[in-house]
């Protein structure tokens, strides 16, 4: 079990901290909930590009309060072709893992990485990539490291066309949630987002999350982005952070953005403007349990019709 991160009470973007003196006569204010900060970035071919523009990210986040930051897929690099993303590609514990592990520590804030080029212990012998989403603690600790399991083989007649099994080895197994500073956190990448049995699993083993951290194709993203993320949340009744790659990567390559968070209603609650920046939400698991309580799917699921998703490894939550 994870220990879970003290946070200072720092103010949240929209207005000043509250406080009450020991022994006043005032009511006691709420402590403050979990703020998370979700990131919109646009990944190029160059690495120390996108390493200064997503430690800028992070640490704007740090200073406004958020006590996790969520960064999409590719966050690391974008390549051109097939050969660059290959040659491009790290370790988990390569020289790029450590500045963002660096990064977190010096910042204080738990890290969402959430799709890194990396080369896995197979490399020699695969001579393929795994698309993995890291998660760093306060301290700069890996403690959770998701492959993603569904990957991106899509033919858009004139519009778009995605090979990632070309290159990428799919991850063998899910991850169970991590628990954090805003909750019980349950790992995916961008493609799984169309699978809800992986969210479905992530739910019955205790996720409070759901995080699909994502570069999400302009035709597809505009047609199935937020409807698929708002089902995710409504029907696994979790939060849903998605945080995005937008707008020009390089010359054949556009991203959609449309970074958001949605509540387990199914409200929108976060979602970014057009261009690299964040947009901030607090985690309110008062709120999720008790739409949990008035609308309680997970117990008139009917397993005796349709059996149970369930994924191999992850033990339901009592």
């Amino acid at each position: 079990m994870l220990r879970a991160l003290s946070r200072t009470p720092l103010c949240p973007p929209r207005g000043p901290c509250s406080s009450v003196t020991p022994g006043s006569s005032m009511a006691a204010v709420a402590p403050l909930k979990p703020l998370v900060a979700v990131a919109q970035v646009t990944s190029t071919p160059d690495k120390e590009q996108n390493f200064a523009a997503c430690a800028g990210l992070v640490r704007e986040a740090a200073q406004r309060g958020a006590g996790l930051v969520f960064l999409p897929e590719a966050f690391d690099f974008i390549g051109r072709d097939t050969a660059q993303t290959l040659s491009m590609a790290e370790p988990l514990d390569g020289d790029l893992m450590g500045r963002y592990a660096r990064l977190a520590r010096d910042c204080g804030v738990w890290l969402s990485l959430g799709g890194f080029h990396e080369r896995g212990h197979d490399w020699a012998t695969t001579q393929r990539i795994y698309n993995c989403h890291a998660v760093l603690d306060h301290d700069g600790r890996l403690v959770a490291a998701y492959r993603k399991a569904h990957l991106c083989d899509v033919e858009l007649e004139g519009r778009v066309s995605m090979r990632e099994s070309s290159f990428t080895n799919p991850g063998p197994e899910l991850v169970a949630p991590v628990p954090t500073p805003a909750g019980k956190l349950g790992l995916s990448v961008c493609y799984d987002l169309r699978f809800p049995e992986l969210s479905l699993a992530l739910r019955r083993a205790g996720a409070e999350i759901l995080t699909f951290p994502s570069a999400f194709t302009v035709p597809t993203g505009s047609a199935h982005w937020e409807v698929l993320l708002r089902a995710r949340a409504i029907e696994t009744q979790c939060y849903v952070v998605a945080a995005a790659q937008t707008g020009q990567n390089h010359e054949r390559r556009v991203s959609y953005g449309h970074a958001l968070v949605v509540d387990p209603w199914g409200a929108v609650v976060a979602q970014c403007r057009e261009g690299p920046g964040l947009c901030y939400a607090e985690i309110d698991l008062q709120y999720l349990h008790r739409v949990r309580r008035e609308i309680p799917v997970f117990g008139h699921r009917r397993h005796d019709l349709y059996g149970i998703v369930e994924a191999a490894g992850l033990a339901p939550a009592p």
